[in-house]
């Protein structure tokens, strides 16, 4: 059964879903993508309603496998945790996934780290400082390149969005050095984009190379990635096999930034359906390796 759970914030309490697994050897701590996406794997002010997380945590359950399902500091149950939920930074997550990994071991001995698109490189820098708990990390949509990069890449896979692409560049290029924009200066309708504290955190998160990262990290790993995933494409993956070359990869036939099968015709179903379900070779994909890691080698 799935229920609340809390661990101490900077200024007040995080919160999780925890879903116990009677003599469960592992546990799985799923942390969310980018911006105000919660612990189901929704964001309804971006109109993403996905319950690809808690999907996963009741598929992961059935095969005897714990879980925790974070909000991020400044967010839904966490929202006490600081006052500005921009007001963070990469390591500030990592150091919260960190403390959940320690939490888990109570669910489970072993304790993986699986981290969405952006919290991918949040599993990735908590693994640089690794709790003794943790097993390794699952990687599921994760960037290769810089998110900077990626940025601009999926801002101009849309047409309209032409006009504004010089000015779109020019900014990353500033956050990228350090330099932030009055937001004012801006177009209007990049403004809300490009806030102040978006600015701030922004900088800190273009300032990371996924790949840098990921040659520091030696234990298991597995990378998963859909190759009809509009956000993250396969030569993310790609890369981030060649920095981590004790990885596994399960590639998603079909599968979309959401884990799920994309739909013919509708490119945006699965971030807008919850009750499509996971894409059918992610979980039994996620349980293999597991059981392959759990075996002396």
């Amino acid at each position: 059964m799935a229920e609340p759970v809390h661990i101490p914030g900077p200024q007040g309490p995080l919160e999780a879903e925890r879903t116990a697994v009677d003599a469960a050897t592992d546990a799985v701590v799923i942390i969310p993508g980018s911006g105000p996406t919660d612990r189901d794997g929704n964001s309804p002010r971006m109109g993403v309603s996905t319950d690809a997380y808690k999907l996963l945590a009741e598929g992961l359950a059935e095969r005897g496998i714990a879980s925790l399902r974070i909000d991020k500091r400044g967010f839904y149950g966490s929202a006490e945790a600081i006052a500005d939920p921009n007001d963070v930074t990469i390591e500030a997550y990592a150091d919260d996934a960190r403390n959940w990994v320690d939490y888990a071991s109570s669910l489970a001995p072993c304790v993986w780290i699986a981290g969405h698109s952006e919290g991918g490189l949040v599993a990735l820098v908590a693994a640089q400082e690794a709790p003794k708990n943790l097993c390794g990390l699952i990687l599921l949509a994760s960037s290769g390149r810089p998110i900077g990069d990626l940025m601009i890449e999926q801002f101009a896979a849309n047409p309209a969005n032409g006009p504004l692409m010089p000015e779109i560049r020019a900014i990353v290029t500033d956050l990228k050095a350090g330099r932030s924009r009055d937001p004012a200066s801006l177009p209007p309708v990049l403004q809300p984009l490009f806030s102040a504290g978006v600015q701030r955190y922004m900088i800190d998160l273009f300032s990371y190379d996924p790949v840098t990262v990921a040659a520091n990290w030696q234990g298991p790993v597995l990378i998963v990635q859909g190759d009809d995933d509009m956000q993250v494409r396969p030569r993310d993956a790609d890369l981030l096999e060649r920095a981590m070359p004790q990885a596994q990869r399960m590639d998603l036939a079909g599968g979309t930034h959401m884990l799920k099968a994309s739909v013919k015709g509708d490119p945006f179903a699965t971030y807008t359906d919850r009750t499509l379900p996971l894409h059918e070779e992610l979980v039994p994909g996620i349980v293999r390796f597991l059981d392959e890691m759990s075996k002396p080698h």
